[in-house]
């Protein structure tokens, strides 16, 4: 295993014991070593995970200027599906930030991509969030929408979204809309 792949690795762990600061200068480290291995798309996944680790941070600017730069990298490269799910954290760096009209072209982006590239999971996780982000906006009908739209792409429903889908399928049959 190459020494960048370890470092990234001890930055995954070490994020996921939310060691926010040990975990950033993991993935910095795993960058660096990606780049001088002329691993330039893994540098701009760490990109991304140090956009993350911002974002966890509280520290918006920083993680959309790292986000922007790995997006800008995958779109040179024609990597669409990289792109959209640095689409889709960018949509919740806005959210944090409360541009919600920002966070909602972001998620409007990486889900067009995903549906395009047959990516179903992607594309439900994606709507909930745009759904989510409407219900929250005051939009509730509208977000409701989205949001059921995303339910209806997951083969395996959890128990609460099993709930949620059947609570949107009885407000559709009491008020005739919908598709259930």
């Amino acid at each position: 295993m190459s020494s960048a792949k370890q470092l990234q690795e001890q930055g995954v762990k070490l994020f996921q014991q939310k060691e926010y600061e040990a975990a950033l200068k993991q993935f910095h480290q795993a960058q660096e070593a990606y780049t001088a291995e002329g691993q330039a798309d893994l540098a701009a996944e760490m990109g991304v995970n140090i956009g993350l680790v911002h974002h966890a941070l509280g520290a918006y600017q920083p993680a959309l200027d790292s986000m922007q730069e790995s997006l800008r990298m995958f779109q040179n490269q024609s990597d669409a599906k990289r792109a959209a799910m640095v689409l889709g954290n960018m949509g919740k760096v806005y959210r944090a930030l409360g541009d919600k009209e920002q966070a909602y072209t972001c998620y409007r982006q990486a889900a067009d991509v995903f549906e395009e590239l047959g990516e179903k999971q992607m594309y439900a996780d994606t709507l909930m969030a745009m759904g989510d982000l409407q219900v929250r906006d005051g939009k509730l009908m509208q977000g409701a929408s989205t949001y059921e739209v995303g339910l209806e792409q997951i083969d395996n429903l959890t128990p609460s979204q099993r709930v949620l889908k059947g609570l949107i399928g009885i407000r559709n049959r009491l008020t005739g809309g919908g598709s259930s």
